[in-house]
């Protein structure tokens, strides 16, 4: 893609939000609770630390700081702070800043439903850039790194820079749809459906996984000598929970 001229730095902000759930079958309390316990491990904050600092550096950014924290009784919370270009440094307390300062941020939220047998872990991530850098090429990543059964994204470009004749320009890139920036391979495993306004430069897409075996959705279970009436039921739950996800309707 072409460079784009510039009269002076580029202001626009580029906000990504990606949102990912991933629902499990748990038939008891315990179940449910282990499944809670699980997650929260597999997910702390020092993991969720690494994923992020790959974003970072997929998008050609420098972190500034990292502040994270693990929650009691279970979730996470990592915040980067993230630079287009390294801070130049004078002494040992001066520094030269720069207008291209944004963030990183990622949230964990596991729950349980009280009386339809299911666990939703919800993990929130935002990407914020100002200038030349757009987030989009990590979504590959981000949705590789979680167990995505559903996947909420939006894009929004906001602001204006000006070119080197002095117009306003609001949008530095192509952009159609999300879908444009996630392979081929990934997509073709997930319904997928786009709401979008592009004379907002504002891109949602939604996405749900197609195949769902139930032996990928259960936890501390035994499918062994469970009926074929009650794996259907099971099925059938799963399903609507993440219809209604994907929908944002049920209560």
């Amino acid at each position: 893609m072409k460079r784009l001229k510039l009269y002076g730095f580029n202001n626009l902000t580029k906000a990504l939000s990606f949102n990912i759930y991933d629902v499990c079958y748990a038939e008891t309390s315990a179940e449910q609770q282990a499944y809670i316990d699980y997650i929260d491990e597999q997910y702390n904050a020092d993991r969720l630390t690494d994923i992020l600092l790959h974003v970072t550096e997929m998008i050609g950014a420098h972190v500034l700081n990292v502040s994270k924290q693990d929650y009691d009784p279970q979730g996470a919370s990592v915040t980067c702070l993230i630079a287009e270009q390294q801070l130049a440094r004078y002494g040992s307390d001066t520094l030269v800043a720069h207008l291209d300062k944004s963030h990183v941020t990622v949230h964990t939220y596991p729950e349980f439903h009280p009386e339809n047998h299911l666990a939703t872990f919800r993990v929130d991530i935002d990407v914020a850039t100002c200038g030349e850098i757009t987030p989009l090429s990590t979504l590959d990543y981000l949705i590789s790194s979680f167990d995505s059964d559903v996947i909420t994204m939006d894009y929004r470009v906001r602001g204006f820079t000006r070119d080197i004749h002095g117009n306003k320009v609001y949008l530095d890139h192509p952009v159609h749809s999300i879908q444009d920036y996630i392979a081929s391979p990934t997509l073709a495993k997930y319904d997928v459906d786009d709401m979008n306004v592009p004379h907002a430069n504002l891109f949602h897409t939604r996405m749900r996984l197609k195949d769902l075996p139930l032996e990928n959705y259960v936890f501390d279970m035994d499918l062994t000598d469970v009926s074929s009436l009650k794996k259907e039921q099971m099925l059938a739950a799963l399903h609507v929970e993440m219809e209604e996800i994907f929908h944002g309707t049920g209560v």
